[in-house]
């Protein structure tokens, strides 16, 4: 139960509080529920979705994405941004694009990148709504979350002593591919939706980690942040599209 709370705790605004400061081991366990707050994140998405059926679907875009973004504390946008940031004026130069992910200051590129994505996000949960399929809010969400715990079983954490290298260190492998793999059966069992959901985030997670290979020669909580909102986005968007 613990590593669930902290993953709650990390991934969420929710008003979680731990009965005791966590071990490496329970970190690196709490990787292991990160698909099950996305599943929670979307089934109250979902659930808001119902209960705001019958307002003008503009106001519910923006109530919904609204939720969204506070549910999380915009913890992923803020990686996103310092990632959008650091990609541009790090030239291509892996210590400086480390250097400028650790200056809280957003520039100009992080806001433009910002605003596209919620823009993008705002749009495809109108399309969704519209076609009332509000089920499809729980997608995103979920594979959003599985793509972290994908990132950590593959990928170095390049930042030593950080919070990321203890997760990544102290991952049980086999339990985490037996997770993955339950999150791609549950997919499959949605049938053509849940196909398009998971080619959809499977191209993104391969095409964001080659980015991050390439140019740090791993991951960090940043780049990390930013696969998973890359991750949602490309979801919701193409599902909308499909629908």
């Amino acid at each position: 139960m613990l590593p669930l709370l902290i993953a709650l705790q990390f991934l969420t605004s929710l008003p979680i509080r731990l009965p005791a400061m966590p071990t490496p081991a329970q970190q690196g366990r709490s990787l292991l529920h990160y698909p099950t707050v996305g599943l929670l994140l979307g089934a109250l998405l979902w659930l808001a979705a119902l209960l705001l059926e019958g307002a003008a679907p503009l106001l519910q875009a923006a109530l919904l994405l609204a939720l969204w973004v506070a549910l999380t504390g915009a913890l992923h946008l803020d990686g996103l941004a310092d990632s959008a940031d650091a990609w541009l004026g790090g030239f291509g130069d892996r210590a400086r694009t480390l250097e400028i992910m650790k200056d809280p200051r957003s520039g100009p590129v992080a806001v433009v990148v910002l605003v596209l994505l919620l823009l993008l996000k705002f749009s495809a949960l109108l399309v969704v709504l519209q076609a009332q399929q509000p089920a499809l809010l729980v997608l995103a969400p979920l594979l959003g979350r599985a793509a972290l715990l994908a990132l950590f079983l593959c990928t170095p954490y390049v930042r030593p002593n950080g919070l990321g290298q203890a997760l990544a260190a102290n991952l049980p492998r086999s339990r985490a591919l037996m997770v993955l793999a339950l999150v791609v059966i549950g997919c499959l069992l949605l049938g053509a939706t849940g196909l398009l959901a998971l080619a959809l985030a499977g191209v993104t997670f391969l095409l964001a980690r080659r980015a991050m290979c390439r140019r740090l020669g791993g991951t960090t909580g940043d780049t990390a942040g930013a696969l998973l909102e890359l991750v949602e986005c490309a979801v919701l968007v193409g599902l909308a599209l499909a629908g």
